[in-house]
């Protein structure tokens, strides 16, 4: 069956990584049974310069009508004076918030060649494979009422909302509990629940989840603070972690650098399945647009390209090509093959185009 991805290119590296993922896309449409069509459009900063707004409505309609989408990066220093409602950043939210992807998937796996690129000690990351689940529609970025006020006396105020109801932290305590059962069985939910109301709610809930449907699974909480500090003290103590929007974006980045680099760390994000079966899924790295080396062909695509076997495993139940695609990740690894960000060996570093090459020249072998 003919499978339709989206490719949002967006801003900095951006079209640089996503054009290495479409050499693999490219790869197994003309090499194996499984067959793709792609479209274009546009978000972000770039899609600003084009319409005037960072979401245009053609990128939402092409979005519903695909059956995942593949995203590069947003935002850069280029638009970071302009009106907050109308920044890159507010249509990778929008897209987000429109196609109800409320499920943020974060892996964070340290492979064996890289133990040393990491800045923590071998003995700390070596063997780590964590799950990072971040609720990713609710929260302070989406909460009402929100803004910046002046006061009577002339100060200025700024305000935000931390929200969530039952409903929201339910299916997000579903996905979390579902994915320990084919890990290892182990959930910590991540909260702030000796000051936070909101989320002393969430830790109740996460809770009566576990004991109406989930008694298989571990379940243990912990303060948002002490998560920060345990991910770089011991990470390999937690297996799947689920929590909030606003600490989740937080602690998904600091489980990213105990990799080595943002630029190996892929991330899904997934709507609910439908009546008719369809769910909406986004892709995309955890790294950033990095405008200091765009256009320089240094970007490391890894990141992109493994969003892409999360895809076929995810969206499409193409498990055989998803770990055929991580393997190849993998044993380039092994070959000593580097980009900048990771390389600290003597060897020379290869570009990021180079790398495209060499992983697809190893999918190829596999």
């Amino acid at each position: 069956m003919m499978k339709e991805i989206l490719l949002i290119q967006g801003d900095g590296i951006g079209p640089e990584v996503v054009a290495q993922a479409q050499k693999v896309i490219k790869f197994f449409n003309n090499n194996t049974d499984k067959k793709f069509t792609t479209k274009d459009a546009l978000l972000g900063g770039c899609a600003y310069d084009q319409t005037g707004t960072p979401f245009p409505k053609e990128t939402l309609e092409l979005a519903k009508g695909s059956d995942a989408i593949l995203l590069g990066a947003v935002g850069g220093p280029k638009w970071e004076d302009l009106d907050y409602s109308v920044r890159p950043e507010r249509g990778l939210l929008g897209i987000r918030k429109e196609l109800g992807l409320f499920a943020n998937l974060r892996p964070a796996k340290v492979f064996d060649a890289l133990v040393d690129a990491s800045t923590l000690k071998p003995e700390i990351v070596r063997g780590l494979d964590i799950m990072i689940v971040r609720e990713l529609t609710g929260d302070l970025y989406f909460g009402e009422p929100r803004g910046v006020k002046t006061l009577e006396d002339g100060s200025r105020q700024g305000y935000n909302t931390m929200t969530y109801n039952s409903k929201e932290v339910e299916r997000i305590a579903k996905v979390a509990f579902e994915l320990a059962q084919v890990r290892d069985n182990r959930v910590c939910s991540i909260d702030k629940a000796n000051v936070i109301e909101t989320t002393e709610m969430w830790r109740q809930v996460v809770s009566e989840v576990r004991t109406n449907g989930y008694l298989d699974i571990e379940l243990s909480h912990m303060y948002v603070d002490n998560a920060s500090m345990q991910l770089v003290r011991n990470p390999k103590q937690f297996d799947v972690i689920v929590t909030g929007n606003m600490f989740g974006d937080i602690l998904s980045d600091t489980a990213a650098m105990l990799t080595g680099s943002l630029g190996m760390l892929p991330s899904a994000s997934l709507g609910e399945k439908q009546a008719n079966g369809k769910q909406y899924a986004l892709y995309e790295p955890v790294h950033g647009s990095a405008p200091d080396i765009a256009g320089q062909n240094k970007a490391n695509p890894i990141a992109t390209i493994m969003s892409l076997a999360m895809m076929f495993r995810y969206s499409f139940g193409y498990v055989k090509e998803a770990d055929i695609i991580e393997k190849a990740i993998e044993n380039i690894l092994n070959k000593g093959l580097r980009t900048g960000d990771i390389n600290n060996l003597a060897s020379k570093s290869i570009s990021c185009s180079e790398m495209g090459d060499q992983i697809l020249k190893e999918i190829a072998k596999l």
